[in-house]
C-alpha cells in the first residue's frame, strides 16, 4: 500500500500539519482542496488535510485491524484512495466535499521520514545478528519477512534508542539529565511499570519535569490529555517539533551511561493490550535522536529463520563433504510421514560431526525390483543436491544400506493442501505468505535453469504454519542455457490438471509451464486444498482450456490473486510471465495485506 500511495501526486509523505496547511493555502484553489500525508501518530495510517472557508481541517485515516481504512467513525474502505473517492461524493462527517487534489510542486517527491532511510540498514543488521545469515539466504529472509521485520523494528526500536533508559527510577533519572550539558529540552524516557507505562523526563530551566506516558486500552501512548501515538518513536518526533502541552520542545537526547542498554528483558516487556505486530510501519524519527542502535529486539512469533532448516546444511563444508550418508549415523523412527509408488517416507535423525538434524527419509521398497524407480530416485537426488535455497527442501544425502534411502530436510507439517484442508481458519494473509515463499523458490529454479514439472500444493511441504518448502523433484530437469525448454519423449504418469497446454500438446516443459502449474497451486491454496477441476477428467480439462475457459475464483479469494492466477494461465507460453514477474507481483500484494 505504501508504494501505491507514494505514486499519488497529492501524497506529500511525512510532512507536519503546519506544512500541509502552507501547501493548501499557497495553492489558493478554493474550498474542498485537499492533500494526503503520512500519519505521524498512527502506524500505517494517513492524514487527510482539507481547506474550507480559509481554515484547514485534518482527518486521520486509520488502518483498521481488518486491513480496511476509515476516518474515525466513518465508513470503511479498502484503500485510502477509496476513502477519498467516497468523500468526493459524500460529506459524511467532513466539513465539505473533497473537490480538487492539491498536487505536489513539480519535481517534488513525497517526504521520507528519517526512519524510512534507516529502516533498511536496521533490518539488515538485525537479520545478520539474530540469525547469522549472509549472502542469498540473508536477501531471501529480508524479502520473505519484510512486513514482519519492519513492524518488529518500529514497535520495539525505542529499546535501542540512547534516550530510552529502561526501568530506572525517577530519582536515578534526574542526575542523568543534570550531568553534562544542561540544555533546555534535554530529555530521556524511562519505563515506569510492567503495564506499559513510561515517563518523559524533561530538563527546563535546570529543573527536571516528569510527564507520565500511559497506554490506553487500544495500546496507544500519550501524556495526560495529550495526542495519542502507536509508538514512543512517534511521540518523541512529535514533541521534538512542537511542545503541544509540554513546557518546551524536546531538543537533546540524554544518552545512557556507557555500557548500559535500554533493552527490557523478555519477561519485563509489557505485552500491552494491542498486538504490536498488527500495524504498518510507516513511521519516522528525528535523525539526531537515532543514535548507536543496540540491535536486540524480540519477535513475537517465530519466523522461517528461527527454524533449523532455514540455514543451509551446506553452510559448513566439513559436515557434508560427501553426498553419501553413513548408515551408522542415521537413526530411523517408527511411523510413516507419507507413502507412494516408490515406498515410504519416515522421520529420522542424522548425527553429523557438529550437530544432529531431524530428517525425512525416502525409502525405496525392498520388494520393488523396478530399475526405473531406482534410477528415478537417484535422478531426484542428483537434482536436489544441486539446489540450495531456503524455500526448497534440501537433500542431505543418499544412503545405500538395507534399502536405497534419500535423506532430506524434515518439514513435519506435511503437504500444503492437506494442511489447509484441516485448518480452514488459516488467514488469507497466511496463505499469501506461503504462496509467496513458493514463488521465491520457483524464481530461484528459473534463475538456475531448472524445470520442476510437478509443481502442486501436494508437493509443497510446511516446516511451520509460516514456512513453506518446495519438494518432489522426481520429474525435474536441468535445461541448457541456450535452450529455454525441455522436450519430453512422451506421456508418462503426468499430472495433467497442473500442466500447461504446450506440455500436453507438444511435450515441451519450461519455467513458463511451471508458472501455469503455479497458478493451479495458487487456486488450490486459496480454495483451502480443494482439488482443481473437480469432477472433470484430463480430456475434459484440455477441452475447457482450449475453449478459452478457466477455473472460477475460489470463494473469498482476493481479486488481485485471482487476476494473477489468470495471468499464469495465459495460453501462449511466450506471452505468459516468468517467475521474475510473478514473484514481485505476489510480493507487493503480500506486503500490502501483511502490513
Amino acid at each position: 500500500m505504501a508504494d501505491t500511495v507514494n505514486t499519488l501526486p497529492f501524497f506529500y509523505g511525512n510532512i507536519t500539519r503546519e506544512e500541509a496547511e502552507d501547501y493548501l493555502r499557497q495553492a489558493n484553489m478554493g474550498n474542498g482542496i485537499y492533500l494526503l500525508r503520512q500519519s505521524r501518530n498512527y502506524l500505517g495510517g494517513f492524514a487527510l488535510s482539507v481547506l474550507h472557508s480559509g481554515r484547514c481541517y485534518h482527518y486521520t485515516i486509520e488502518r483498521e485491524p481488518n486491513e480496511m481504512y476509515a476516518i474515525a467513525g466513518g465508513k470503511s474502505h479498502r484503500t485510502p484512495v477509496d476513502v477519498i473517492d467516497y468523500h468526493s461524493q459524500e460529506m459524511d462527517g467532513l466539513m465539505c466535499l473533497l473537490k480538487k487534489p492539491c498536487n505536489r510542486p513539480k519535481n517534488m517527491q513525497p517526504k521520507m521520514g528519517p526512519f524510512e532511510d534507516l529502516k533498511e540498514k536496521l533490518i539488515r543488521e538485525y537479520v545478520k545478528k539474530t540469525w547469522n545469515l549472509q549472502g542469498a539466504a540473508l536477501e531471501q529472509a529480508i524479502i520473505s519477512q519484510r512486513p514482519q521485520l519492519e513492524k518488529l523494528i518500529s514497535t520495539t526500536a525505542h529499546e535501542q534508542m540512547p534516550w530510552f533508559h529502561g526501568s530506572i527510577t525517577r530519582e536515578d533519572s534526574e542526575p542523568r539529565l543534570q550531568h553534562g550539558s544542561r540544555t533546555n529540552g534535554k530529555f530521556l524516557i524511562r519505563q515506569r511499570d510492567s503495564n506499559g507505562s513510561y515517563a518523559l523526563c524533561l530538563l527546563h530551566e535546570r529543573q527536571v519535569m516528569h510527564y507520565r506516558i500511559d497506554r490506553d486500552r487500544t495500546g496507544k501512548l500519550s501524556i495526560p490529555d495529550g495526542k495519542k501515538f502507536d509508538t514512543l518513536w512517534q511521540l518523541v518526533e512529535h514533541y521534538s517539533y512542537k511542545p503541544d502541552g509540554l513546557l518546551r520542545v524536546l531538543t537533546e537526547p540524554c544518552s545512557r551511561p556507557d555500557g548500559e542498554t535500554g533493552r527490557l528483558t523478555r519477561h519485563q516487556t509489557p505485552p500491552g493490550p494491542m498486538d504490536p505486530m498488527r500495524r504498518e510501519t510507516n513511521v519516522s524519527i528525528t535523525p539526531s535522536l537515532f543514535l548507536e542502535c543496540d540491535m536486540a529486539i524480540y519477535p513475537s512469533e517465530a519466523m522461517p529463520m528461527d527454524t533449523e532448516v532455514y540455514e543451509s546444511p551446506y553452510a559448513d563444508p566439513d559436515e557434508l563433504r560427501s553426498s553419501t550418508v553413513d548408515r551408522n549415523h542415521l537413526f530411523l523412527e517408527d511411523g510413516e510421514l507419507g507413502s507412494g509408488n516408490f515406498g515410504t517416507v519416515i522421520r529420522g535423525t542424522y548425527k553429523m560431526k557438529k550437530t544432529e538434524k531431524q530428517v525425512a527419509v525416502k525409502i525405496l521398497k525392498n520388494d520393488d525390483n523396478n530399475q526405473s524407480v531406482h534410477e528415478e530416485m537417484l535422478r531426484e537426488a542428483n537434482v536436489m543436491q544441486q539446489l540450495d535455497n531456503p524455500y526448497i527442501v534440501r537433500m542431505i544425502g543418499i544412503c545405500e544400506a538395507e534399502n536405497l534411502m534419500l535423506v532430506m530436510e524434515l518439514a513435519e507439517l506435511g503437504p500444503l493442501n492437506k494442511f489447509l484442508q484441516k485448518n480452514k481458519q488459516t488467514s488469507i494473509k497466511n496463505i499469501t505468505e506461503l504462496v509467496h515463499q513458493v514463488s521465491m523458490g520457483m524464481k530461484y529454479l528459473e534463475e538456475h535453469n531448472f524445470v520442476h514439472r510437478d509443481l502442486a500444493a501436494r508437493n509443497v511441504l510446511l516446516v511451520t504454519q509460516h514456512y513453506a518448502k518446495i519438494s518432489d523433484f522426481g520429474l525435474s530437469k536441468a535445461i541448457a542455457e541456450e535452450q529455454n525448454y525441455y522436450k519430453a519423449k512422451g506421456h508418462g504418469k503426468w499430472p495433467v490438471k497442473w500442466y500447461a497446454p504446450e506440455c500436453i500438446n507438444y511435450f515441451k516443459f519450461s519455467s513458463k509451464s511451471d508458472v501455469w502449474s503455479f497458478g493451479v497451486l495458487m487456486w488450490e491454496a486459496y480454495s483451502y486444498g480443494q482439488k482443481p477441476y473437480k469432477g472433470l477428467k484430463g480430456n475434459d480439462v484440455m477441452q475447457m482450456i482450449e475453449g478459452g475457459r478457466r477455473m472460477e475464483a475460489p470463494g473469498n479469494c482476493p481479486p488481485e490473486m485471482y487476476d494473477l492466477m489468470r495471468t499464469c494461465w495465459t495460453y501462449k507460453a511466450d506471452e505468459r510471465p516468468g517467475f521474475k514477474v510473478v514473484e514481485p507481483r505476489l510480493r507487493d500484494y503480500y506486503y500490502d495485506i501483511a502490513q
